[in-house]
């Protein structure tokens, strides 16, 4: 029985190799695009989920009300950590992680990586399996280094690594402990070798206290411990080591690990379930549609066939074929050619991961060693063949043998409704998409085109590693002097980020309720000029004209206006035990996201106690070729700087960054609608066919009653622009709806327009009159003789 199944299976294949082409190629877009999307959802679902104690872990948080505004954020003092395990018996272990950037030495192999310094039980909570070593030892000791296995292979090649000698920032020797394998890309610790804590504390003196709130801490309870009974002890946990916390109500709280990467949002104090999760739920259903749009066009090009089956149908019956077995056979045919369909399926996904990766920036993969795989792709290919032909089975199936051999068999008006239905969705959803993803665009172009506050043309950094520093003053006037640039100054973060904020700070007729938080930035002079910076009032930071710039403080706009000074020049603010003098006002620059309103900034001179120089910026001379320039000023780092690779930084490509998770979204949101589009075409063509096969003799009739070719043509495609008019009428309140909502999340944000709505209405309209217009034509250019011959 399964042998004649497969038998007539192939034999419809080949008699009617078009139409099958069609299917199996809507089938296999659809069921390859739904992969690639269940690879990237899977991929964000596993996030560090490979940790053996992964319930039991969580991370700290902190959470004030700050000018009634209640916020949170994921780093907490560096103190922390040792008091959890002390006051809270429920805690197993607590460990900070801190990530920096070191050269590696090794004779004559230098090499700067990014790794972490981490408390000695970081091993032991979080499940990064070594190769060699003791997780429970290798990081003891202050000059202990563990490596990954990619770092270890760079310094030692072959060689095994357990107790060599590795050289920091050419000054401090460790020894190799262990080796851990490569991290994997779904994991939020991303290293390269991982440092004791002790060895910060080394480096650096003693841990910053209660009121410094910049170290990561992460938290194991014991076994079947609660987080109820955690939560309720922790809350208050920092008030009773802090004046300033009790007196703000400061509160703490745990986040367990299975929500950080997807649900790290928070709106007054509490989870609002965005972060991450909308995207992955997003294109969770933009994968079940796009399946479900080319099982629908299955449906359609099946039964728009169906007059052709009918008399094997019939036959079938009249012989004593069974209904079950009817179905059996149409569903097996179904199954059939979804298989074909997965196999031209995987055959899309494996050449275009390399540019879905790239576009997504990611390493998926398909996993063909693994058996579970394997199970997973054969039921997927079931699930879409039961799907895909379980309507055309129960369909052709019910045929009665006596109408069909007699040449009576009327097959149209039964399937009208469900037909327009399925057609309907299909544009529906398209249409959702074509309006999203215009939104989307607009919304990052808006945010784009926003008036950053400073130039950022021909402007680059440098990270200060190694003897730069020591060397700023050569290196500073050789650029200089070369023509190389035109300014140079130094801060303590790149213009795209900020690394420093905080309260507290007092001026003359502050407001004692006031508890604005400003961004605190650190510059050398020549600030304004480097960076094109607008000042309004006063001047820049000149150090050696105004030596006492060294206290001097450059406020922006926004810091005035909570100031409230009418004329802030020479005014004091005191700040973390040191009183600023201002000496300018700016115009409002983004330091952080384009999407949020500008903050107020306090910029401070270099006498800052609480923030060093760690960025050199540089003003390239835009009169002499960009690489060729950057290759000058590649040499004099080199000269004094040798131990370090040149790794300068253009400004305007970091700022782009901050515009790379809508510009995904959108691509990939363009990318799935334009597919959807195509399936959607290739079911409306369906439907074209088979109104063309139910009206031919009607199209016969009207043509020798002297219908024109055009007349006809309108007549098929307007029942089919209904269609795509009622979709949009669907479609456009719920992406309004949509697209309004996730606006909501950027206090700097585009305004909806009606014309997106127009523009995607007529692009549905245009794309359907495309798709059906050649069926139309063909049936109403047909002769009529050849429709009319069995009258």
């Amino acid at each position: 029985m399964i042998r004649n199944f497969f038998k007539v299976a192939y034999r419809n294949l080949l008699r009617n190799k078009g139409f099958s082409a069609i299917n199996i190629t809507g089938l296999a877009i659809g069921m390859a695009a739904a992969i690639l999307i269940l690879l990237w959802i899977q991929h964000e679902m596993s996030y560090d989920k490979f940790h053996a104690n992964k319930e039991r872990i969580y991370e700290t948080w902190n959470r004030v009300s700050i000018q009634g505004e209640i916020s949170c954020w994921n780093s907490v003092s560096a103190l922390l950590a040792r008091a959890m395990e002390k006051d809270l018996p429920e805690v197993e272990r607590a460990v900070r992680v801190v990530s920096n950037n070191l050269l590696l030495s090794v004779g004559d192999k230098k090499i700067v990586k990014s790794g972490n310094l981490v408390d000695t039980g970081f091993l032991q909570m979080f499940s990064f399996p070594m190769v060699k070593g003791d997780p429970v030892t290798a990081l003891n000791d202050v000059h202990a280094i563990v490596l990954t296995e990619k770092t270890a292979k760079i310094l030692f090649g072959n060689e095994d690594a357990i107790g060599k000698i590795v050289k920091l920032e050419n000054k401090d020797n460790f020894t190799v402990t262990g080796v851990v394998k490569d991290v994997p890309d779904n994991s939020r610790f991303q290293f390269d070798y991982l440092l004791p804590w002790s060895y910060l504390k080394y480096r650096d003196g003693a841990d910053f206290g209660w009121s410094d709130n910049s170290t990561p801490t992460y938290v194991m309870l014991k076994p079947n411990v609660s987080y109820a009974a955690v939560a309720a002890k922790i809350k208050n946990l920092k008030q009773q080591y802090n004046g300033e916390a009790k007196t703000m109500k400061w509160e703490l709280f745990i986040y367990p690990l299975d929500r950080w990467r997807l649900y790290s949002s928070f709106t007054a104090g509490e989870e609002d379930n965005g972060g991450r999760s909308t995207f992955v739920k997003l294109f969770s259903i933009i994968a079940v549609f796009i399946l479900l749009i080319a099982c629908i066009n299955f449906m359609n090009l099946s039964t728009a066939r169906s007059e052709k089956r009918a008399k094997e149908v019939g036959i079938r019956k009249v012989v004593g074929a069974q209904k079950s077995s009817l179905i059996r056979q149409f569903i097996g045919e179904s199954i059939f050619l979804a298989s074909l369909a997965g196999v031209v399926a995987i055959v899309i996904v494996q050449v275009s991961l390399p540019a879905y990766n790239q576009l997504t920036e990611k390493k998926l993969f398909i996993d063909v060693g693994n058996s579970y795989t394997w199970m997973v792709f054969i039921g997927f290919i079931l699930f879409t063949g039961l799907l895909a032909g379980s309507y055309p089975a129960f369909f052709l199936s019910s045929f009665q043998p006596v109408k069909v051999l007699k040449g009576t068999f009327k097959k149209a008006n039964a399937l009208v409704t469900p037909r327009k239905v399925l057609v309907i969705l299909q544009f529906t959803f398209a249409t959702i998409l074509i309006i999203c993803t215009i939104i989307v665009k607009q919304q990052i172009d808006y945010a784009r085109n926003r008036e950053a506050g400073y130039n950022k043309d021909n402007l680059v950094y440098h990270f200060m590693t190694g003897d730069i520093a020591k060397n700023y003053a050569l290196i500073k006037n050789e650029l200089l002097s070369t023509g190389m640039a035109k300014s140079i100054t130094k801060t303590n973060s790149p213009l795209t980020d900020r690394w420093s904020n905080g309260w507290g700070q007092d001026w003359e007729g502050k407001d004692p309720n006031d508890k604005t938080t400003f961004d605190r930035y650190l510059a050398d002079e020549g600030l304004g000029a480097t960076a094109g910076l607008q000042f309004t009032q006063g001047r820049d930071f000149d150090l050696k004209q105004f030596p006492t710039d060294s206290t001097g403080l450059i406020i922006n706009e926004s810091a005035l206006k909570v100031m409230k000074f009418k004329d802030p020049i020479g005014k004091v603010v005191s700040d973390l035990g040191i009183n600023w003098h201002i000496v300018g006002v700016i115009k409002d620059f983004i330091l952080t996201s384009p999407y949020e309103p500008t903050r107020p900034i306090l910029i401070c001179g270099a006498k800052s106690s609480f923030m060093t120089f760690e960025v050199m910026q540089i003003k390239l001379n835009g009169h002499i070729a960009t690489a060729k320039n950057l290759d000058k000023v590649a040499a004099v780092f080199k000269k004094y700087n040798p131990d370090y690779p040149f790794e300068a930084k253009f400004v305007d490509e970091e700022y782009a960054r901050k515009f790379d998770d809508e510009r995904h979204q959108g691509t990939l949101a363009g990318l799935f609608a334009g597919l959807t589009i195509f399936i959607s075409c290739l079911g409306l063509f369906g439907l074209a066919t088979y109104m063309a096969e139910n009206r031919i003799k009607e199209i016969g009739v009207r043509k020798i009653m002297g219908a024109s070719v055009t007349s006809i043509t309108a007549l098929l495609s307007k029942d089919f622009v209904k269609l795509v008019l009622i979709s949009f009428l669907i479609a456009a309140p719920l992406a309004w709806w949509g697209m309004h909502t996730w606006l909501e999340k950027y206090a700097y944000r585009v305004h909806i327009q009606w014309w997106v709505f127009a523009l995607a209405g007529c692009l549905s309209v245009m794309i359907a009159l495309l798709t059906v217009s050649y069926q139309s034509i063909k049936a109403a250019l047909a002769n009529p003789v050849k429709s009319l011959r069995a009258e």
